[in-house]
């Protein structure tokens, strides 16, 4: 039996059962249902957004003048490791993928040009619960022997619930959570990432019958561990340096190519805004076909920004940042890039080209290559390279994650971090190489089952956050 093969025997049972209760779902109306998890998000956001009375909103602007002050002040602060900038660029590297690009397509496929409404309001919501997380994680933060910083859900899931005496439900939930995380990075964040660009590689070079890498997936697996080995042994710093490159460019790269489709197809951009919102309230195609958008859209947002997950706490834990509510404020932008920006031009994109009428056939990242290359004939390449970093940035972020979680149960030794390291980096090759259809359907489990103890942290500690947040609006309104 192959290695994949006795992966996905061995794991099926436990990833069926973890599905299951992870993944349940509940009707709604037509046919339609929704993932209770899906609602537990939602809540979330919801909830983060009007009890911190639309903070998302309110310093919008103030987030980005502190983003602002972190790229021209170059001097090092302490109480952290990492520019605040650093800790934005990283935690999208986490988030900004192949999600933005194939699972937006996906969503406007399946729900129409509604979807696109809710997608960017459930983004916008996301900002708030982005700010709680990242307050937290750096208001509960330890500092380590050698000075770096640990700190995420686990932190502040131990810490803020002994302030509260609740140690021993504290300790449980934290360790629930980072189990959880390592599950996750490993094979979400790791193998997935490996997998598809891998995928990719293979559809620019000539598809699976003539491309060279089509069974040589263990070789591109060897040569992305080596450049991931590259980056992770230099630690949290290194990770951000080459985090805070890659984003922005690739980032920028993405949103021009959008650009020059959006302004090619320039006359009808009023028509399609009116079509997204149109459509998002629409009962032409009966009540079920309205709840179809919504739930499409909330899904992509939710899975996109991950606010919720609790991931972004972790690497905002280590900013240079004092008082902690104050990398809320620039934490909170992260769901606006990801989400409103990378995930609108995406839908417009798609929309503005027709490519949703004229390629019935495709779907996911196929759909949004065919719709750029109407406008642009040879955006396919660009688009492989793209995904390439994307999920290479992506891949150095969960190696990250999952170090987090790892060290929270093992300790800070540097034996227990190699080993971590040495089987993050065995995880590219095999997520390369192999179909492990079953082990990322559970690590996707494991993933999603962190929105569970994170989510209790986020309405239990939300009070310490709000007060936090009015000390310190009131004394820069001094």
């Amino acid at each position: 039996m192959s290695v994949d093969a006795f992966l996905n025997e061995t794991l099926k049972p436990v990833s069926d059962a973890i599905s299951s209760v992870i993944f349940v779902s509940i009707p709604i109306i037509d046919g339609h249902s929704m993932p209770l998890i899906l609602l537990w998000l939602v809540a979330i956001s919801l909830f983060s957004t009007l009890y911190l009375g639309f903070v998302n909103i309110r310093y919008f602007g103030h987030g980005f003048r502190l983003m602002g002050r972190a790229l021209s002040d170059k001097a090092q602060r302490p109480g952290g490791q990492i520019s605040r900038f650093q800790a934005l660029a990283t935690s999208l590297s986490g988030t900004v993928g192949l999600g933005n690009i194939a699972g937006v397509a996906v969503a406007v496929s399946l729900g129409g040009p509604g979807a696109v409404f809710w997608m960017v309001l459930m983004g916008l919501f996301g900002m708030s619960t982005k700010f709680i997380e990242a307050t937290l994680g750096v208001k509960y933060r330890i500092v380590n022997a050698d000075g770096s910083i640990s700190g995420g859900p686990m932190y502040y899931l131990k810490k803020g619930f002994a302030d509260k005496g609740w140690v021993r439900v504290g300790v449980i939930l934290g360790t629930i959570y980072a189990v959880c995380m390592i599950g996750g990075a490993i094979g979400a964040g790791n193998m997935f990432q490996a997998n598809q660009t891998v995928q990719q590689i293979v559809t620019v070079t000539g598809g699976p019958e003539e491309s060279i890498w089509a069974d040589r997936g263990w070789m591109v697996g060897l040569g992305i561990a080596f450049l991931v080995g590259l980056v992770i042994i230099g630690g949290l710093k290194s990770i951000a340096r080459v985090a805070s490159i890659i984003v922005p460019v690739m980032g920028l790269v993405y949103i021009g190519a959008g650009m020059v489709v959006v302004f090619a197809q320039a006359e009808r951009v009023p028509e399609i805004i009116i079509l997204i919102v149109t459509s998002a309230f629409s009962t032409e195609a009966g009540i079920g076909g309205l709840i179809g958008a919504m739930i499409q859209g909330i899904r992509r947002a939710a899975f996109s920004n991950e606010a919720g997950l609790g991931t972004a706490s972790i690497v905002h834990a280590a900013a240079h940042a004092d008082p902690p509510v104050s990398q809320g404020f620039v934490a909170m932008l992260g769901p606006f890039f990801d989400t409103v920006v990378i995930c609108l031009m995406t839908a417009l994109v798609i929309l503005l080209t027709g490519a949703l009428d004229g390629q019935t056939g495709l779907g996911g990242v196929e759909l949004t290559s065919a719709a750029f290359q109407m406008v642009i004939p040879w955006f396919p390449v660009l688009l492989a390279a793209i995904v390439f970093m994307f999920a290479f940035s992506t891949l150095i972020t969960y190696a990250y994650f999952g170090q987090m979680g790892w060290t929270y149960l093992f300790g800070q030794g540097r034996a227990h971090i190699f080993i971590y390291k040495l089987l993050f980096l065995g995880g590219v090759v095999l997520g390369a190489s192999a179909s492990l259809d079953v082990v990322i359907e559970f690590s996707d489990a494991m993933y999603f089952a962190m929105a569970v103890p994170n989510v209790i942290a986020l309405y239990l500690l939300a009070p310490l956050v709000k007060q936090d947040m009015r000390d310190y609006i009131q004394s820069i309104e001094k």
